[in-house]
């Protein structure tokens, strides 16, 4: 059963009056007696949660040039991809155009090295530097760009390259399409930590802290429990149930936890320091004030106001 700490009140003595009752109407009424009792309190919230995408493991492939999909490597979402894996060739003319520049500017700079002339030098040189910053900010890759100097064979295309590990969520590009720099092209998520988020009461917020031990089941892994922590407690309410938000973070070996699952959570809350605890059915609340009724035996019964605490387990 719930149990409350209950505290005496402000002046320290019980309420004058006891309250007589026949034993015979007592037993017919069902009433039953606890000990009050000095003990350790804790609680387990239960609740219902969601698998969802962590956020922070989420990443959008896209492109800082505009250009037409030669080959995409990915064909679906909800392919897997690794880290450096080809995902998309790009074709474009602003980057064949500034290669030819890159070389054009690169050959000159040679042909004034022995020129004694070190004012069209330094000129020579900055432009190339112009021109080589130009192609690493469309984040080519510096491998490209030596061995484009070695070569001098000007790449048709641009090779996009996953920059983690994980699954395709989304895919917004097929082959031979046009996009422009900045679009959005791929979503990859790691799923190799999901969150799971759950709603709780607003009575069981004083006993939800980040960081603490949470498990969960799923109905279709029946003896399986995962097991996370409270990652962040959402700081507003829901208007319509009057419940808040509660995240946890939860390894997801195997991929086994798939979003958009609901789960049974369970959140152990830590142990209060000792206090005066009663079943939470002893206490009469009034609104105003909380008593309980000291059984004296006889059938008689002494009212006695207290304070009510938090409620446990």
């Amino acid at each position: 059963m719930d149990l409350v700490p209950v505290y005496e009140d402000e002046a320290g003595q019980a309420q004058e009056g006891t309250i007589a009752v026949d034993p015979r109407t007592l037993q017919s009424m069902g009433v039953r007696t606890a000990k009050a009792e000095v003990r350790e309190l804790g609680r387990t919230i239960r609740a219902v949660g969601k698998v969802t995408f962590d956020e922070r493991r989420l990443t959008v492939v896209t492109t800082k040039i505009s250009g037409w999909v030669e080959r995409l490597y990915v064909k679906a979402g909800g392919d897997p991809v690794r880290r450096g894996q080809n995902l998309i060739s790009l074709y474009s003319p602003e980057l064949v155009t500034t290669q030819e520049e890159y070389l054009l500017a690169l050959r000159h700079l040679k042909s004034l090295e022995k020129s004694g002339l070190p004012e069209y030098q330094e000129a020579a040189r900055r432009l190339l530097t112009a021109t080589r910053q130009r192609l690493r900010y469309w984040d080519i890759p510096e491998s490209q760009i030596t061995a484009l100097e070695r070569t001098g064979e000007v790449k048709k295309t641009l090779t996009l390259v996953s920059p983690v590990s994980g699954i395709v969520v989304k895919r917004q590009v097929t082959q031979g399409m046009m996009v422009q720099a900045g679009m959005p092209l791929l979503e990859v998520a790691d799923l190799s930590t999901v969150w799971v988020e759950a709603d709780i009461y607003e009575y069981e917020l004083p006993w939800v802290k980040v960081g603490q031990h949470a498990h969960m089941t799923l109905t279709y892994l029946p003896g399986e429990t995962f097991h996370g922590t409270v990652q962040y407690i959402y700081p507003y309410l829901k208007e319509a149930t009057r419940t808040a938000r509660v995240r946890l973070s939860v390894p997801n070996p195997g991929l086994k936890l798939k979003p958009e699952m609901f789960a049974q959570v369970e959140i152990v809350s830590p142990v209060r320091e000792p206090a005066v605890v009663v079943p939470a059915e002893a206490v009469l609340d009034t609104g105003d004030k909380q008593h309980v009724f000291v059984a004296l035996g006889g059938g008689r019964f002494e009212p006695r106001p207290v304070k009510v605490g938090l409620r446990g387990s």
